[in-house]
């Protein structure tokens, strides 16, 4: 082995938002550290997730809004939009941020090792040929998304990222995936005025959330003629154009009930299935760190993983795959690590989401059948309300909010938070506040409200 040419305090592999805000907060504590990455900085969210893909759903906003104006008065002409125009202006954006990035590790005193990272043993790794040791290191490498491999599926189809490179918008597109990751796309594309299929596997999309949310979004996706194509599994893709041309035909399955569709016209397919942890080219095999079946890296409540003085945070554990979790979970591990604070950790409970779809929703907590699961039906009292945003009182089109809480226990103490409807991705921040806190059904009650709001119902429900 050739010799170790540095030696950190912190070694931090990956420069998305885990590692960085782990790196930054070791370094004010006074740590000698460095952080290893091979692509841009900022990770999947600033470069093709939660940042990018938040200025797509405003422009797709803006064009509900538009819409909306008519209701108000306004003569709106719309003489149509511009897909290369937000492109071109959103790249500019990314580039700013992964420049920022750099110039705050850089301020720091943080080493940039520009590369990929193996390891060569639980301490040291290798950057083409360099070798450096930490006495910590930590794994934020995250994740990507993936193709299923269904014949032409991978010739042919995009994933998520791909979504972020098209240089124009096609005006017939398929989208893969009942995740909110789909769900999102799809929202983005049918507003900003593509045709848009979205194919889901089941009957309904966003299983993983409370039923009052899976609902609603469907309902109103249905009803804005989004068409979402259920009980498809896509089994072959072919394309009857040119490459720069595509014409693609999409052959899916209903497993129920072993059916088979043709599906014609598409210029585009997104695949948004799901995830992959970025561990293959880090060579653990040399190292103590456990994988589990799907090759996320097993860490306990601490981040730590099987090796000693290895840690790992953010999607490449495969755990509550959010940003702000990566983040909370990198810094607290920094001060644990550097600051002194022994007991410092992540609390993964209660940790607040929000689907960017149309209309956002959000939620934190248990939905309302895993309250009953925990608790049983009869400690379990459901308050929820659906209702029209005054918003929409001038428009013809009317958009449903839905708002649901789950209490528990004779103290009625909110175990579930579930909301959609216009803002209720900016609504659930301040709420999450009162969750975490503990909040019950009577202090809410006691809270006066803010009127006209939609929120107001939070605190006005019977």
């Amino acid at each position: 082995m050739s010799p170790i040419k540095h030696v950190y305090d912190y070694l931090v592999l990956g420069a998305g938002s885990g590692g960085i805000a782990s790196a930054r907060r070791a370094a004010a504590h006074g740590a000698k550290v460095a952080i290893v990455e091979n692509g841009r900085y900022g990770g999947t969210c600033v470069n093709v997730g939660c940042v990018p893909k938040k200025i797509m759903w405003n422009a797709a906003s803006l064009a509900e809004a538009l819409v909306d104006a008519k209701g108000y008065g306004f003569d709106v002409d719309v003489r149509g939009f511009s897909w290369s125009t937000i492109k071109q202006k959103r790249d500019a954006y990314i580039q700013r941020l992964n420049k920022i990035y750099e110039t705050n590790l850089q301020k720091d005193g943080i080493d940039r090792i520009l590369g990929s990272a193996k390891f060569v043993d639980n301490k040291t790794i290798d950057v083409g040929g360099e070798y450096y040791s930490g006495k910590h290191i930590l794994i934020a490498t995250g994740s990507h998304p993936w193709i299923p491999p269904a014949p032409g599926a991978r010739e042919y189809g995009i994933t998520s990222d791909g979504f972020f490179e098209l240089q124009d918008m096609p005006k017939k597109v398929a989208v893969v995936g009942a995740g909110y990751i789909g769900v999102e796309i799809a929202g983005i594309f049918h507003h900003l005025g593509a045709q848009t299929s979205l194919f889901i596997r089941h009957d309904e999309f966003l299983r993983s959330f409370d039923e009052s949310i899976r609902k609603t979004v469907m309902n109103e996706y249905v009803k804005s003629g989004l068409d979402v194509v259920k009980c498809s599994s896509i089994s072959k893709v072919e394309n009857h154009g040119t490459e720069s041309a595509k014409r693609l035909v999409l052959s899916s399955e209903c497993r129920e009930d072993n059916t088979k569709t043709v599906h014609e016209g598409y210029e585009e397919i997104i695949f948004a299935i799901g995830r992959k942890a970025n561990t293959k080219p880090l060579n653990l095999e040399v190292t103590d760190v456990k994988t589990d079946e799907q090759g996320f890296i097993m860490v306990d409540e601490w981040q730590a993983t099987a090796a000693d003085g290895v840690y790992a945070v953010g999607d490449v554990c495969g755990i509550a795959m959010l940003t702000p979790v990566a983040i909370k979970a990198g810094r607290t591990l920094a001060d644990r690590l550097f600051g002194g604070k022994l007991n410092s950790k992540l609390d993964y409970n209660n940790i607040p989401s929000v689907i960017f779809s149309h209309p956002p929703c959000g939620s934190i907590g248990m939905a309302e059948h895993q309250a009953i699961a925990k608790y049983g039906k009869e400690h379990v009292k459901i308050y929820q309300s659906q209702f029209t945003n005054m918003y929409f009182s001038m428009s013809d089109h009317k958009e449903a909010t839905f708002y649901k809480l789950v209490c528990a226990g004779p103290e009625e103490k909110i175990v579930g938070l579930h909301i959609a409807g216009r803002a209720s991705d900016e609504i659930l921040q301040g709420f999450a506040v009162a969750i975490k806190m503990g909040a019950t059904k009577a202090d809410f009650d006691s809270t006066v409200a803010i009127h006209p709001t939609a929120a107001e119902e939070l605190v006005t429900m019977r």
